[in-house]
């Protein structure tokens, strides 16, 4: 099998990690060559300009969030029998694969974890053939989790697992203030510590998150309604967080 993979970033190397074997030859492609180039040199493989028009047995889509629609029309006519997205997004690239592609296998996936905490597991939506069968078995055989989900499940997941959960760890991060050594509690450490995980990603990967997921000002109202509540009003918050 030959591959392509779209985007030779960190989820495009793990995407490649995950279907390197013997009898697969790698190519990959990136907006800046050197990306691709070094790519290329991790796996033994060939970088390609973006704009060739090869034709691969399976190309991966490891591209941006607001990039995902026009790679798949790019791309999906250069796929002889399968095409992948790993954008984090779902439904959209799911709608495209199957408009620009509906004679080819097709399948999405969102790993739920950053490429170097691999394996873990991935979020999956597939139009199943031989392919795609041999994706899902490389994924289970380096140790992933496979989820069964829907475009609409997964997205809506994402509002909760990204957008939320992302947005109340940076306002705490932009409202906390500097303590003396030795005033932290486990709860004010476990989000410091969860402040050290989030920032040290790729800010335009998280604003990416939150231009396409809503959920941010959901965070914002219930920050609002702890803030002011009273007394009573706060236990019965209190309360309810803990259901």
């Amino acid at each position: 099998m030959d591959a392509l993979i779209v985007g030779a970033g960190t989820m495009g190397r793990w995407f490649a990690g995950v279907i390197d074997e013997p009898g697969t030859t790698l190519a990959f492609a990136d907006l800046d060559p050197e990306v691709a180039r070094e790519a290329a040199e991790t796996f033994g493989g060939e970088a390609v300009a973006s704009d060739a028009d090869d034709r691969f047995d399976l190309i991966c889509l490891a591209v941006p969030i607001p990039a995902i629609e026009a790679a798949v029309e790019r791309y999906a006519p250069l796929a002889r029998s399968a095409i992948v997205d790993c954008s984090g997004v779902m439904s959209a690239p799911v709608d495209a694969m199957a408009e620009h592609a509906p004679d080819r296998e097709r399948a999405s996936l969102h790993p739920l974890f950053a490429p170097e905490n691999a394996p873990g597991n991935v979020a999956i939506v597939d139009e199943d053939g031989p392919l795609v069968t041999g994706l899902r078995e490389r994924l289970e055989e380096r140790g992933n989790t496979l989820v069964e989900t829907t475009p609409e499940e997964h997205d809506r997941a994402m509002e909760t697992i990204q957008t939320k959960a992302h947005a109340a760890v940076l306002a705490f991060a932009l409202a906390a203030e500097e303590v003396p050594e030795g005033f932290e509690t486990p709860i004010s450490a476990g989000l410091d510590d969860l402040v050290d995980r989030v920032t040290d990603g790729s800010p335009h990967v998280y604003a990416d998150i939150q231009a396409t997921f809503e959920g941010a000002e959901a965070v914002a109202d219930a920050a609002a309604r702890i803030a002011e509540a009273d007394r009573e009003a706060f236990e019965a918050l209190y309360r309810e967080a803990g259901r």
